[in-house]
């Protein structure tokens, strides 16, 4: 099922890269420039050359993004194509994380994770790790993060993942008493009036308090962060505030992945990061285990 959820996610993206301001020059002369503003000119080059690039081939080049996706999506959703698909989502999310993101924000100290850092597609390239096919029997782990890779080093991702979330909250211009007002307020333009209130209602309640709720906010995201090692009820309760602190990011801070205003790629990371806390939930009993995909082959066989 999840492994569906990231199929269904991928489909949404592609069908979002068909919309008309894709196939237009500004894609490639407007949205891809500007995500190499303020990064090293080792990064920033190539980004601006494939913007180029894209702005003078801009149909097909955004038909075969599209494509791209699309195919992905399926791909997932197919069994005898998973892997493959899989594993092109990965190197497809890393090509668009350093192209199409700028290395979400990582290095012109942008980074903020109510806004999405440190780039939603570096989360499909943890899910398609993570939610990798096992080909082979052992103990079933305590949640199906671990199924593939194992608990130590599913529960290390997981510490890194949200840890640097909780070092992004803070960096730089992020702990002003105005950055998130700033950025909150900043997501309203271009949105329909419902979201736009939302937004502007949402930014002046952290009017001048920037810096207070970043602190709190790294606090309980440096918590989450290791919330996988601790007893599982205790490491469910961290999820289920990892999904609504993701939720909420996705609301006011991503804007439902400018959805509304026909120029938003993806989902942003919102759903991605709620669809990775379900990964990591922990069965409480002896009587819940994690779900075995062979366990009905093993039994036919039997």
């Amino acid at each position: 099922m999840l492994q569906l959820g990231l199929a269904a996610i991928w489909l949404l993206d592609g069908i979002l890269q068909l919309q008309a301001y894709f196939f237009t020059k500004a894609f490639g002369t407007q949205f891809i420039p500007a995500v190499a503003q303020g990064n090293p000119s080792i990064i920033a080059r190539p980004i601006n050359w494939s913007g180029a690039t894209i702005a003078h081939h801009a149909l097909v080049a955004d038909a075969m993004f599209a494509v791209i996706q699309i195919a992905i999506g399926f791909g997932i959703a197919w069994r005898p194509t998973l892997k493959v698909a899989l594993g092109t989502s990965i190197a497809w999310a890393l090509g668009v994380w350093w192209m199409g993101e700028g290395l979400g924000g990582v290095l012109n100290g942008v980074a903020n994770p109510v806004n999405g850092a440190p780039g939603a597609v570096m989360i499909y390239a943890l899910l398609a790790v993570l939610l990798w096919p096992r080909d082979h029997s052992g103990p079933t782990p305590s949640f199906v993060a671990a199924r593939t890779v194992g608990e130590p080093v599913a529960k290390a991702l997981w510490l890194v993942l949200w840890g640097s979330l909780s070092y992004f909250a803070v960096l730089g211009s992020n702990r002003s008493p105005q950055g998130l007002y700033d950025m909150i307020a900043g997501m309203a333009s271009g949105e329909p009036g419902w979201l736009s209130r939302i937004d502007k209602h949402a930014a002046s309640l952290v009017n001048h308090q920037g810096s207070a709720v970043t602190v709190v906010l790294a606090i309980l995201l440096g918590m989450i962060a290791i919330g996988v090692y601790l007893p599982a009820p205790v490491t469910n309760a961290l999820l289920a505030v990892g999904m609504v602190l993701s939720f909420l990011f996705w609301v006011l801070g991503e804007a439902f992945g400018t959805l509304f205003t026909a120029s938003g790629t993806d989902l942003n990371s919102g759903p991605l990061l709620i669809l990775l806390s379900v990964a990591y939930w922990k069965y409480t009993s002896s009587s819940e285990s994690v779900p075995n995909p062979n366990s009905d082959l093993v039994s036919q066989g039997a």
